[in-house]
């Protein structure tokens, strides 16, 4: 069973920054997808960023040039750093991790609670 845990959320003003972090009880080494997933309220889950074992990365639209995703391997944590932050970043965000390309399942963490208001 993989567990991840993510940790770094808050209040911030608008235009603030925030660096969240998620750390995987498995190694991140070689992991096929890992990412960042925000949620706001009455909305679906989606994307925000994310890489893949291929070293590329993606990103939506809403937060690119904003937003970065980066790792640790020898923490096996994985990062999101939040730059520019506005209202509608608002939401839970949770960490993904889909370990093989054969997995039949992806793992979450519990989330993490990004709120931007002044």
């Amino acid at each position: 069973q993989v567990q991840l845990v993510e940790s770094g959320g808050g209040l911030v003003q608008p235009g603030g920054s925030l660096r969240l972090s998620c750390a995987a009880s498995i190694s991140i080494f070689n992991v096929y997808v890992m990412g960042w997933y925000c949620q706001a309220p009455g909305k679906q889950r989606e994307l925000a960023a994310r890489f893949t074992s291929g070293g590329s990365t993606n990103y939506a639209d809403s937060v690119k040039g904003r937003f970065t995703v980066s790792r640790d391997n020898a923490k096996n944590t994985v990062y999101l750093q939040m730059n520019s932050l506005k209202p509608e970043d608002t939401a839970v965000y949770y960490c993904n991790v889909q370990p093989s390309i054969f997995s039949i399942n992806s793992y979450w963490g519990q989330g993490t609670q990004v709120t931007v208001s002044s």
